[in-house]
């Protein structure tokens, strides 16, 4: 297990923890990408009270930042994945392709059994104050842009995300 920390411009820091042997592949091209600094100045661009928080792909403007592709570890594409979307689970984001997720990732505010098998999961937060700033992420104003919806009024910007 590996424990990591989301820390927003605000100073809230969400904490979670990764799980290599639930989704290997997934875990260490997340690691990869903090290692990096990836995900600083990235934003929570799509957020859906009662459903989840989408970030790590776009920046305040909406430009995208782009990552390579991975193997998308769950069920219908062929992966023994047992974590289930329950809330405060960290799951990634693809297209409809299964093996697109790259970078962009989401936190479940409620539990979604519909996902399940469908996206990959790799880890949870760890604490009730973790999972609280969540879902207050998902309850924040939201308009649309462009093709975008449900991206916040004001941005919710990573300062950066790293191993803890």
């Amino acid at each position: 297990m590996q424990k990591i920390q989301i820390i927003l411009n605000d100073g809230r820091v969400m904490n979670a923890e990764l799980y290599e042997e639930v989704a290997p592949v997934t875990v260490e091209n997340f690691l990869k990408l903090i290692d990096k600094d990836f995900f600083a100045g990235l934003i929570f661009h799509r957020v859906i009270p009662r459903f989840m928080i989408q970030g790590g792909g776009m920046d305040a403007a909406l430009n995208p930042k782009s990552a390579s592709a991975i193997k998308g570890e769950f069920k219908s594409n062929g992966y023994d994945n047992p974590l289930k979307h329950t809330k405060g689970v960290l799951s990634m984001a693809r297209t409809n392709m299964p093996n697109s997720a790259s970078s962009q990732f989401f936190i479940c505010v409620e539990d979604t059994p519909f996902l399940d098998g469908e996206y990959a999961t790799f880890g949870r937060l760890s604490d009730e104050e973790s999972v609280d700033i969540a879902v207050d992420i998902s309850k924040v104003y939201t308009v649309s842009v462009g093709y975008y919806d449900d991206v916040p009024y004001e941005p919710i910007v990573i300062k950066t995300i790293k191993r803890a």
